[in-house]
């Protein structure tokens, strides 16, 4: 496989082909991310250079793969003959592929028609990983996420409608020590809307160079301790009311790894997380920690 600069993709997948179709995000413009910028200018991948990719896994290793996740920021953005293509090839190279995913934007789900996103799961698109951060809209306009939570809403339950899969990121930390409660709370009303089937909680990372970066260095914006971190955790867990959400916080910037259905467990998350503020549970210790 041939890949641009860095590649990412959720925990979830990492057992999944990576397949480049995009070279950076098309929005690009969150505070907090760094993580295309090394890729500033977007840009589709030719499609032949992406199906060659595939055919090159397809006869190194076609019989063992059975997740495909296709990168990178916004995938969903790739107009549907690219799709189209795409699924059609790891339809035809992988023949134990029971999945295939992506990252997806508000605005991405929005740019497809209900049609479209019906058409991408019968030709095999399973799941989109939605990031919205915040429920708090004050925070999301901070972080330039360029949707409101409404319209997560709505991008979530159009892809369901179509027979996708969510799951939906929300990033502990991300209203800062202002904002803590409001987007705690925000945070687990808007998973409850987007009713997800996936649930998953980041901590955020101060990275050098990004906008939130020069935010804190000039003093207008203050990552809460690992207490309140955890204080949020504990409102999240405790407040979301998805239908039936698998929850985890195994992503490596987190300091407590836990996991269960929402809500079916959230007294019993809320109960672990007590037990780690009382110094009970151990915390993953910094140098551990990553993006």
């Amino acid at each position: 496989m041939r890949y641009v600069g860095k590649v990412y993709r959720p925990p979830s997948e990492a057992d999944a082909l990576i397949v480049q179709a995009t070279i950076g995000c098309s929005w690009n413009h969150c505070t907090y991310c760094d993580m295309y910028r090394d890729k500033p200018r977007f840009a589709v991948r030719p499609l032949a250079e992406t199906l060659a990719d595939l055919a090159g896994a397809g006869r190194a290793a076609g019989d063992r793969v059975d997740k495909v996740f296709v990168a990178d920021g916004d995938a969903l953005v790739l107009p549907m003959d690219h799709w189209e293509a795409i699924l059609a090839a790891c339809r035809a190279h992988f023949p134990r592929l029971r999945r295939v995913s992506c990252y997806a934007t508000a605005a991405n789900l929005a740019g497809k028609t209900d049609a479209e996103l019906a058409q991408l799961r019968a030709l095999g698109l399973a799941l989109v990983y939605i990031g919205p951060e915040s429920g708090d809209d004050v925070v999301l306009k901070r972080l330039a996420k360029g949707a409101t939570a409404a319209e997560h809403v709505t991008a979530a339950q159009r892809a369901r409608a179509a027979g996708l899969e969510v799951s939906a990121i929300f990033l502990l930390g991300a209203g800062g020590v202002a904002r803590s409660a409001e987007h705690a709370a925000a945070s687990a009303a808007l998973a409850s809307a987007m009713d997800p089937h996936y649930l998953a909680a980041l901590t955020l990372t101060i990275v050098p160079g990004t906008p939130l970066a020069t935010q804190a260095a000039r003093g207008d914006f203050t990552l809460p301790s690992i207490e309140a971190l955890l204080g949020e955790l504990r409102t999240f867990v405790a407040e979301a009311r998805p239908t039936d959400a698998l929850f985890r916080t195994n992503h490596a910037s987190n300091y407590l790894p836990v996991g269960g259905r929402l809500p079916r467990d959230g007294a019993r998350l809320a109960a672990a997380i007590d037990r780690a503020l009382a110094g009970e549970l151990p915390l993953r210790p910094e140098h551990h920690r990553g993006l």
